[in-house]
């Protein structure tokens, strides 16, 4: 082979340790009620279990490009590999509740630090005409993985063992590993980084995005401020956060290098990906919370719908890279089409009724396909364009720690619409449901306190009453309580509408802009 282009498989295997990653997390929170039944974990526990894995991804995201370049990148993502590929087969066989925690520790560390690995790689190894071509391949990250979960749920639990959940990883990281191996470069080690280690910022990285996260992903369930706990988190992230970016604006070696949120494109990228990540459960989780909830369907029913947006990315994402390799092209026009659609889809989701099934769905999530691809390459082209190579792995740590937190905050956010609209919409339904029964009780002569013998379902036996009356109503809050969030992420778009009409600054393609510097 060209040794040219051995960096480019070099960046294959990283590609490939991304999905192994990525469907690791995904995977495992669509498939969890199966996980802690298989593992006989409570609920709690598998809170626990999930909380655990997206701190640990936070930290691997911030330390990643550091340790990258110190240990080199063919090195450290070989570690990487393996890391994943051992705490992800050892976790089935482990019954010990603290051994659980660890090894889901190492996964959710292995996971956080693969998508940085690949924004550096990606900006170091690609030439500036295929540059856009490396950024479709970090994009799938964001929206392809994503919505490919549901399928390897269903298919996992469903049709083979809940197992490999967990056991999917050791082809895609083996395979990862040998492709890494041969074409990673070899750098030699700059162990002399640790002179002019960020003790600082690292302390108050570990303390302070743990307790946001954790405070973001157990508040709900510890009812928030009125718990002692949480507010404790909440005190620590307040102080440290603040501190952090104090600290690393002065350091000579940084995780983060703030300074770079001064250029506007660059900011940008940041914000809106940081925003992104929460608008992309429009076509992923709710979307299947609505079927399983409402329609009773099965995780290997549902992900036709959510394969429409993750199969149309391998066609998508390289379309935009093509069309933004135009130098006529406005980055700036095409992200705003692309949100117009997501607008358009979540609207069209908000009508969601008790009746719909997978039908329903699928004009949507084609419109939620075409405009992720419009938003996410885009972004990454503008923010990137901004960076100089040097300043990769400043970059890519500050773009992707965002990112894992954004996760985090995309479940909080719905968990506050479920906790207060449907309760609301409870409320309400009881209510006005309860005055229409007394109705047709009295219109037909039966007594309030001494109505007809009851059903099965604990409801009196009275004329014109429902059998799935509970089933009914059940269906009836979760419907709206659905289109509620379908709503919340609406305005979500609607922000960065009015964000990219305001802060990016044109840019032209890498092929332009990097040939002159």
């Amino acid at each position: 082979m060209d040794p040219s282009r051995k960096p480019l498989v070099g960046l294959a295997g990283v590609i490939t340790m991304a999905m192994a990653t990525e469907l690791n997390d995904a995977v495992s929170a669509q498939a969890m009620g199966n996980i802690m039944g298989g593992l006989g974990i409570s609920h709690d526990s598998g809170l626990w279990f999930e909380s655990v894995y997206t701190s640990a991804q936070v930290i691997g995201m911030a330390f990643a490009p550091w340790l990258a370049v110190t240990f080199t990148l063919r090195r450290f993502a070989l570690f990487v590999a393996a890391l994943a590929m051992v705490s992800s087969v050892c976790i089935p066989f482990t019954d010990t509740l603290s051994l659980l925690y660890i090894l889901r520790g190492f996964q959710g560390l292995s996971g956080g630090m693969t998508v940085p690995l690949l924004m550096t790689t990606a900006l170091r190894v690609l030439a500036p005409p295929i540059r856009l071509y490396g950024l479709a391949a970090y994009a799938t990250t964001a929206v392809f993985f994503p919505n490919l979960s549901t399928a390897f749920a269903g298919m996992w639990t469903d049709l083979v063992m809940w197992q490999f959940v967990f056991f999917q990883a050791i082809p895609l990281c083996t395979l990862a590993a040998l492709l890494i191996w041969y074409g990673m470069p070899q750098d030699p080690a700059k162990y002399e980084r640790f002179r002019q280690f960020d003790w600082r910022g690292a302390l108050l990285i570990l303390f302070g995005m743990t307790a946001l996260s954790t405070m973001l992903s157990q508040g709900d369930r510890l009812d928030w401020f009125n718990n002692q706990w949480i507010c404790v988190l909440g005190l620590v992230a307040l102080v440290c956060l603040p501190l952090l970016v104090v600290n690393e604006w002065f350091h000579p070696l940084p995780f983060f290098k703030f300074q770079l949120l001064a250029r506007r494109n660059f900011a940008y990228g940041a914000v809106t990906l940081f925003t992104f990540v929460i608008i992309s459960i429009s076509s992923s989780t709710l979307p299947a919370q609505c079927l399983i909830q409402i329609a009773g369907y099965r995780p290997e029913q549902v992900y036709p719908i959510t394969l429409v947006v993750a199969a149309s990315q391998l066609v998508l994402l390289p379309l935009m890279a093509i069309v933004l390799n135009w130098e006529w092209v406005d980055s700036r026009v095409v992200s705003v089409v692309g949100m117009v659609c997501i607008l358009t889809a979540c609207i069209g989701d908000s009508f969601v009724t008790s009746e719909w099934n997978r039908n329903q769905f699928y004009l949507w999530q084609g419109f939620q396909a075409v405009g992720e691809a419009m938003i996410v390459m885009p972004l990454l082209m503008m923010a990137t364009n901004s960076v100089v190579p040097q300043e990769g792995p400043f970059a890519s740590g500050l773009v992707n720690s965002p990112r894992a937190v954004s996760e985090v905050l995309g479940g909080w956010l719905i968990g506050i619409v479920h906790r207060w609209r449907g309760s609301l919409h409870s409320d309400r339904l009881a209510d006005q449901l309860g005055r229409e029964r007394y109705r047709t009780w009295q219109a037909n002569g039966v007594s309030w306190q001494h109505p007809a013998p009851l059903l099965p379902n604990g409801l009196p036996r009275a004329p014109g009453s429902v059998i799935g009356f509970r089933t009914e109503f059940s269906e009836q809050v979760a419907a709206l309580t659905l289109s509620d969030d379908f709503l919340v992420i609406a305005g979500l778009v609607v922000f960065l509408i009015i964000l990219v009409l305001t802060l990016p600054q044109r840019t032209y393609p890498p092929r332009i802009v990097l040939a002159k510097k």
